[in-house]
């Protein structure tokens, strides 16, 4: 239990591909986002705070407090997405001290057991899966209105634009909590502004005619965030909550869109190791507990940071030995002091043996000390000279490219490790029973969102899993999902959104499957119309791969099945 009389409540808001210079605080010279703009005016800022380049490793690092290449959540897809098991998160210890735990919106850290928000912590979420809304393996046809939304182990549907639901939710949610005087945490992890940018017309309309189509798309879904965050601050003054809450905000990686209106002096955006890919605000709020005001805190701070912070701040207990590789900000937060001036950090995601997007390692990495950063092994700016670095002065100083090289190095060697593991789906398990897997989790192919579906990925890669007992166990493959009622060889039809469409998926002449599971295969003909096909395999306890492919007449692969249902069968 936390050691504190009164533990404050936490709310930690997490928006989705929203950059450093997509605040009007931060002068962006279009956007406008009062209320967020309150916030930073009675909060204290960390000014150089970085994340990952991409959602995911942001996100685990955040929950765990280890670097992503150490809690196994390094990517957005591909089978590397899963958050170690073993790995306490930041819900996780918050239930442990007598908080209540609620998740609202985007997860992005595994959608089956065991990742999922309900397996590691929070007693109460409302989500979506994968990456984000129309990803492939949510459900089908949502498109950010009057959606369907997993709520713990059901899906229900939610009337509502996404954002205002997610709000919704967890004002809802929170409100409970106080009629009950339960401390709680509450995280709130909007889609948005994540494409497909589709928002109602009255956000975007203001920035029509100033920006183009897609950037005052995109400025609208963030003038929707603000206008909830606004409702959340008359919440939190209405219950009488706002004077012992903590309230966070900051972004998950560098802009995705508005780069070509601001992008506060930096280079780079969502993806890149540049400074402008992983930058971010972070506003943090705590009027009975001294932290406000307005205040800028300088030096070099990190999303790892965030739970041990929380940690101080609300007096939780943990695991003896339990290990972060972020420091707790709470003596910077009250004394306004640099944190840790001497830190070297790494910024690092992907792997380099799978070849996402064509990088190497290096590429994937960026070295952050004081004023230098070593981008791609080879290239060191000086930022507090040249914030957009424009000019690599490598040359100029040697020295310190080598010394941040050097650390690189040792840390690469301390963590590389994780390019041969894979964190495992547990399938046959009583808390998920059956199962529906989905491509994104496949290792060494990459097939994530609605245009790898409705375009057709020629290719099929592998689920690792965990088989939690033996028995007899079904596979039902498909290509689209059973809810869509599309035929294996079906094309989709072309979606109309309430805000855009989705393209007319291919017709693939399917004459067959196949399935392996460890070293049982098996191969079945698709029937004219079929929407699935199932397979039954006796099976081992223990770590397996499993594999699809459908087939053409003359035997010619075209494509693994992207979607599949595990279920153990039950003895009679």
């Amino acid at each position: 239990m936390t050691n504190l009389k009164t533990p404050p409540n936490v709310i930690f808001i997490l928006t989705d591909d929203q950059g450093y210079g997509d605040l009007s605080c931060h002068g962006n010279p279009l956007l406008r986002t009062p209320a967020i703009d309150r916030l930073h005016a009675e909060s204290v800022r960390f000014t150089d705070f970085h994340v990952a380049p991409v959602c995911t490793p942001t996100r685990g690092e955040l929950m765990t407090g280890r670097d992503a290449l150490c809690n196994g959540a390094t990517f957005v897809c591909m089978g590397r997405s899963l958050l170690r098991a073993g790995l306490p998160t930041m819900a996780d210890i918050f239930a442990a001290n007598g908080y209540h735990t609620g998740h609202f919106g985007k997860w992005h850290l595994g959608d089956n057991y065991p990742y999922r928000p309900h397996d590691r912590g929070f007693h109460e979420s409302v989500y979506h899966p994968g990456f984000g809304i129309t990803s492939a393996p949510d459900y089908f046809g949502n498109d950010y209105m009057d959606d369907h939304y997993r709520h713990k182990d059901e899906i229900e549907e939610y009337k509502g634009y996404c954002t205002d639901v997610w709000f919704e939710q967890a004002l809802d949610w929170m409100g409970g909590c106080r009629k009950r005087n339960e401390p709680f945490f509450a995280y709130i992890a909007t889609n948005a502004p994540h494409g497909p940018l589709w928002v109602p017309n009255q956000f975007r309309e203001p920035y029509l005619g100033r920006a183009k189509y897609h950037e005052a798309s995109f400025f609208g879904m963030i003038a929707c965030i603000d206008e909830n965050v606004a409702r959340l601050e008359s919440f939190l003054h209405s219950s009488g909550l706002r004077e012992n809450t903590i309230l966070i905000f900051m972004t998950d990686n560098g802009t995705a869109v508005g780069e070509g209106v601001f992008n506060a002096g930096m280079r780079g955006k969502k993806a890149s190791v540049y400074e402008g890919g992983h930058r971010v605000p972070f506003f943090i709020r705590w009027p009975q507990g001294g932290i406000g005001g307005g205040r800028d805190v300088q030096g070099m701070t990190r999303s790892t940071d965030v739970l041990p912070t929380l940690i101080s701040l609300c007096g939780l207990r943990i695991d003896a030995g339990l290990a972060f590789d972020g420091v707790s900000l709470a003596g910077a937060l009250r004394n306004g002091k640099e944190p840790v001036p001497d830190r070297m950090a790494v910024v690092q995601y992907g792997h380099s043996n799978e070849g996402v997007w064509g990088y190497t390692q290096e590429d994937m990495a960026a070295v952050l000390w004081r004023q230098w950063r070593l981008v791609n092994g080879c290239e060191l700016y000086n930022i507090a000279t040249d914030p957009g670095q424009t000019t690599d002065v490598a040359a100029a100083h040697p020295d310190i490219a080598a010394r941040m090289r050097g650390h690189y190095g040792q840390w690469w060697a301390a963590h590389r490790r994780t390019l041969d593991e894979y964190q495992p789906l547990i399938i046959g398990s009583d808390r998920e029973n059956p199962m529906r897997l989905c491509s994104p989790d496949w290792a060494w192919a990459y097939a994530d969102n609605s245009s790898n579906m409705r375009g057709c990925v020629m290719e099929s890669g592998t689920w690792h899993v965990d088989v939690a007992k033996q028995g007899m166990y079904e596979f039902t493959l498909r290509r689209w999902p059973e809810e869509s009622g599309l035929g294996i060889a079906a094309p989709a039809p072309v979606m109309q959104g309430f805000d855009g469409t989705l393209p007319e998926g291919k017709a693939l002449p399917v004459a067959s499957a196949w399935l392996r599971v460890g070293n049982a295969e098996q191969t079945q003909p698709v029937r004219e119309g079929a929407d699935h096909v199932t397979f039954r395999l006796g099976l081992e306890a223990g770590v397996a791969q499993i594999r699809t492919w459908w087939f053409d007449a003359e035997g010619n692969r075209l494509a693994g099945a992207y979607y599949m249902t595990v279920e153990r069968l039950r003895v009679s």
